[in-house]
Parts: structure tokens; sequence; C-alpha cells
């Protein structure tokens, strides 16, 4: 297992707090989103959201463009590549957490 699928395991099935990165990354494979329309769309403060964008971004999972209020989050390329075992984490793992 590489070392991109070691951290995202880490962060999305085996730490607090990895529901909500994982719902925040379902959201970014649908469109690139800023911090407050991610805070819309998730029903979750906005405070948190940075947060999560803030570990995630740490973690190179995600990139963003712009700053301030306006700045944009995008899964990272490396992240892209593997958007398959991310979907296997959440189907297996991070859904699971919402019925808890």
């Amino acid at each position: 297992m590489d070392s991109l699928k070691k951290v995202l395991y880490w962060l999305i099935a085996n730490s607090l707090g990895g529901y909500n990165r994982g719902r925040i990354l379902e959201e970014l494979f649908k469109k690139p989103q800023n911090a407050n329309e991610l805070s819309k769309n998730l029903e979750v403060e906005y405070k948190t959201i940075r947060y999560h964008l803030s570990v995630l971004e740490e973690n190179n999972i995600i990139t963003s463009v712009g700053g301030g209020y306006g700045k944009t989050y995008f899964p990272a390329e490396n992240l892209e590549a593997q958007k398959q075992y991310f979907h296997d984490i959440w189907d297996r793992i991070g859904k699971k957490s919402n019925k808890e």
C-alpha cells in the first residue's frame, strides 16, 4: 500500500472527524468549492469545515487556489489517481458512520 493510501485510510477511516472529511471529499469530487459552499451543502459549521480542509490540505489530499473567503478547494492530482480507493474506503467504512 503506498503512502497516499495509508494517509487517506487514516484520515477517513481511522481518525476522529473522518466522516466529515469523507463527506467533504465526496463534494469536492463533484465540483471544486470554497469553505462557505461546503458548509452550506453539507450543513456543517463553517469553522468545522475550515478545520477539516486544513487537515486535508496539510496531508496533500486536496489543493487550493485563491485566498480569503473565495479560496477554492480541489482534490489533489495524486488523489484523482486514487479516486477508486477513496470510494472503496468510503463505501465500507465512511458511510456507515452516518447510521451510528
